[in-house]
């Protein structure tokens, strides 16, 4: 199952809670796990807190510390992009209880856009 989504900034990271959690009710997965996986190679998914979203500005900034733009040899100018897509990775395998995603009280998955803005997509695979 595809899950849309869109970015509107170079760099952005957007939580897809809901859309991965309507996702499961499509999936018609009540226990097991979801796969997601992002099929671009300058974007990531994780996992982290969302309750405070001081914490998306502040790994972004991290990020932007750890790969800076500096001269790669890539040509299309967006080098940076594909090494923090590198370092979070394409990929979670998440549980599921219940019909829900079986998350911490303070977590949520986010999308991590590292060259937009664009039109993206998150596919969906039950795990039964």
């Amino acid at each position: 199952m595809e899950i849309p989504v869109r970015t509107q900034a170079g760099e952005e990271i957007l939580d897809i809670t809901g859309p991965v959690q309507a996702a499961l009710s499509s999936l018609g997965l009540a226990d097991g796990a979801v796969l997601l996986f992002c099929p671009h190679t300058t974007a990531a998914l994780t996992v982290n807190e969302i309750a405070d979203p001081d914490v998306r500005a502040d790994v972004g900034a991290a990020l932007g510390k750890l790969v800076p733009n500096l001269r790669f040899l890539h040509a299309e100018g967006n080098s940076a992009a594909h090494v923090k897509a590198a370092l979070l990775g394409p990929s979670l395998l998440l549980p599921v209880a219940g019909g829900r995603l079986a998350l911490g009280s303070w977590q949520g998955v986010y999308f991590c856009e590292f060259d937009g803005p664009r039109k993206r997509e998150v596919w969906a695979f039950p795990v039964r």
